[in-house]
């Protein structure tokens, strides 16, 4: 637990957190990045994948946000019934779905439009990376700010000058919990981030399948496989709190699991298009 109350003035654990925090949000940041170039030097592909799969994060989220934001709206004005179930169960059932169509549709649009070279199993980590990288880069982009920000107060305590006391005593609270966090509350933040992107890699090579294979009903599968994933994610986080993060981490070793059973021999000739315009 955070503790409520302001520790005694310490520098080293001053320094200490503040590392914490920055070796938080560059870990966020960095794992993509050096998963796809690994990815891009072992399979011989191009960087185009991982910036394609950034993108098509971008245009599901076009549709995901507001299909969310308007089921919200529709369930508080009464709109649309009250679905019969538990509250947080019908939301994670809901919103759920809501995640999963909107993702493996982009994404098997995008492979299906775009991508018509990318037909093998390294092909679909790299872009899964890509998918789930642009996630994580925002997510550590925003703790970086978020850091900095907050060390920048901590440090000019003019720019509370302007609040009205109520404030100052609110905004003081919240400093004192973000710095006081243990080590390990700081890194929770890294470790759902990697258990995330696992996640969204075995999506994609499930939905590659619908290519290699031929069949379409891999997209149904690669549907249902996330929907699942993150209903079970959203009802955790809403009734067990920190303890969902074992649950997490146990779907994103399914999901690795999946991603091994569904390896298949790379192609020659892919491979060889990738190196040649990697030069």
């Amino acid at each position: 637990m955070v503790s409520a109350t302001a520790p005694p003035f310490d520098p080293t654990a001053e320094n200490m957190i503040d590392i914490v925090y920055a070796l938080n949000a560059l870990i966020i940041v960095a794992i993509p990045l050096l998963l796809g170039w690994y990815l891009v030097r072992r399979f011989g592909l191009v960087w185009r994948l991982f910036v394609v799969g950034m993108v098509t994060f971008v245009l599901a989220q076009i549709f995901h946000i507001p299909i969310d934001a308007g089921l919200t709206l529709a369930f508080q004005q009464g709109l649309l019934p009250q679905p019969a179930l538990n509250q947080a169960l019908a939301n994670a059932i809901i919103f759920g779905l809501t995640a999963a169509l909107t993702a493996e549709l982009a994404r098997y649009f995008v492979l299906r439009t775009s991508l018509q070279e990318a037909r093998s199993w390294g092909s679909s980590l790299l872009f899964g990376t890509g998918y789930g990288g642009a996630e994580m880069i925002l997510v550590g982009l925003v703790a970086g700010f978020t850091f900095v920000s907050l060390s920048m107060m901590r440090q000019n305590g003019d720019t509370l000058s302007s609040l009205t006391p109520d404030q100052v005593a609110q905004l003081q609270e919240q400093l004192t919990a973000y710095w006081s966090a243990p080590w390990y509350d700081v890194f929770a933040d890294a470790i759902k981030s990697v258990t995330t992107l696992c996640l969204q890699i075995s999506y994609t090579v499930l939905l590659m399948q619908v290519f290699l294979r031929a069949e379409l009903r891999w997209l149904l599968f690669a549907l249902g496989w996330h929907w699942l994933a993150e209903s079970l994610r959203i009802y955790a986080d809403f009734a067990f709190g920190l303890s969902a993060s074992l649950l997490v981490l146990i779907l994103a070793l399914i999901g690795l699991g999946i991603i091994i059973l569904l390896r298949t021999p790379e192609s020659t000739d892919e491979q060889d298009i990738g190196q040649e315009n990697s030069r």
